[in-house]
């Protein structure tokens, strides 16, 4: 149940409203009233409702609720493996798959709510999970996804990923984790028709992993089942020079010449990582409108690259965040990725260039626009009551004067209250729907089981 009355999150430290760098017109809070905001006060303004409870928020800093729009859940189970260490991605993938192909359904479902607590845990709201993986035992992983988060009451968009080009017919993944064609776009449609938009927090996107793990009659077909249905796609693309290199060689072109030819230069496609493209590739990516998810963590532990965030955004693309997989990462907490992106585009940028304002921006409104989401991402009127509170009460925050500033730059990584839809599923830094210490206990003797098979 929402909140019994309406709430006025009242008098903040600071706010970030997803857009304006200076979000000085919400300087005495916001008013919630069911699963909406209904107000935006400034200076010395009040609530036009009479009948209202109150938060004190003069210690907490204001944000939207974050966004995260690339992860891969089950990857917890696998985080700081040894055989996978200090390695880039593709050997990093062949010697991660085999031991992937063993998921059963049971390890699956506690990694996707273990992976989504962490992220509620760091102020995020809205959830995408590209899940490809589908050996026999996951054939219906999404499904089962869908259940937590519906028992999570979070926001999520889930991908129909899917791997068909397997190591026999010249792709990187191994035969155990590839599917027919016909069995990927039977179930992608199941997909959609059960659960896209069925209720206010879930929706569906199709999601062919990657250029080097699916065949090209897949990449079209699922553009046509997206089309017909008018959901999203999301794919990975231009992570590294190797990606580069796999397309020359096997489609004879480069990755966005490749992504074209197939049908997916629009506005329902976003993109993981988009590192590796020329001036002449982003004009057109911009020009197509589509999406990009920037990875920071994820490709500095691979050593992939680092995204051309500003001329990106230059060009018209959409721009978003993401934590990526929890063994590339290796966590799933989106304010710390939002420190991440911060200095990993100042190596690129002049300190001037990129702000701390620019990369909270990644990670609301420019993540719920990557999304096509335009009901979350910022603080306005009409807008969901998805909201992201913090406190600066650690020694980390101990002489900082610009509250927001300090969120970013001193390493904020924990919210103290969430709420989603008008409800609170955080207060006081704990979850408040489980128990945390007996959901890490069971995920860790997963990640155990799924270990010891090699």
């Amino acid at each position: 149940m929402q909140h019994a009355k309406p709430l006025w999150i009242k008098n903040p430290l600071a706010t970030f409203d997803g857009q304006h760098q200076n979000s000085q017109h919400i300087t005495n809070g916001i008013v919630v009233e069911n699963d909406v905001i209904i107000q935006c006060l400034g200076a010395g303004e009040t609530p036009t409702v009479q009948n209202h409870d109150v938060f004190d928020a003069s210690q907490h800093v204001l944000t939207p609720g974050l966004v995260n729009t690339h992860h891969h859940f089950y990857q917890t189970l696998t985080r700081a493996c040894p055989p996978a260490l200090n390695k880039k991605l593709f050997p990093w993938l062949q010697t991660l798959y085999p031991i992937w192909a063993g998921l059963q359904p049971e390890q699956h479902a506690v990694a996707t709510e273990l992976a989504m607590v962490e992220l509620l845990l760091s102020g995020c709201t809205t959830v995408s999970d590209h899940h490809y993986l589908f050996p026999q035992a996951l054939s219906h992983a999404i499904d089962t996804q869908v259940t937590v988060a519906k028992s999570l009451g979070m926001r999520a968009t889930f991908t129909r990923g899917s791997m068909s080009l397997g190591q026999d017919q010249g792709g990187l993944p191994p035969q155990s984790v590839v599917q027919s064609e016909q069995t990927i776009l039977e179930d992608s449609e199941r997909l959609i028709k059960t659960y896209h938009q069925k209720d206010d927090l879930i929706e569906i996107a199709l999601a062919p992993c990657s250029p080097f793990s699916v065949t090209t009659s897949l990449m079209q077909d699922s553009a046509t089942l997206a089309k017909q249905y008018n959901v999203n796609l999301h794919t990975h693309l231009a992570e590294t020079e190797d990606e580069n290199r796999f397309c020359l060689n096997m489609f004879g072109m480069r990755p966005l010449d490749y992504l074209e030819s197939v049908g997916w230069m629009h506005d329902r496609t976003w993109l993981a990582h988009g590192i590796h493209f020329n001036d002449d590739e982003i004009k057109r990516l911009g020009q197509a409108n589509v999406g990009i998810t920037h990875c920071p963590s994820s490709n500095m532990v691979l050593a992939s690259g680092i995204c051309r965030i500003n001329e990106l955004k230059a060009a018209g693309v959409r721009l978003g965040l993401g934590v990526d997989g929890s063994a590339s990462n290796d966590h799933s907490n989106l304010m710390q990725e939002i420190r991440q992106a911060l200095l990993i585009q100042r190596l690129r940028y002049e300190a001037d260039e990129f702000t701390h304002e620019d990369a909270l921006q990644l990670a609301t409104s420019g993540s719920a626009s990557v999304l096509n989401r335009h009901d979350i991402g910022i603080l306005a009127v009409g807008k969901k009551a998805d909201l992201a509170l913090y406190k600066l009460d650690e020694p980390r925050f101990s002489g900082s004067h610009d509250p927001l500033a300090a969120l970013v730059l001193c390493g904020a990584y924990k919210a103290d209250a969430v709420m989603i839809n008008g409800q609170w599923k955080v207060k006081q830094g704990e979850w408040l729907g489980g128990d945390i210490q007996k959901l890490m206990k069971t995920h860790s003797q997963a990640a155990s089981r799924i270990y010891k098979r090699l």
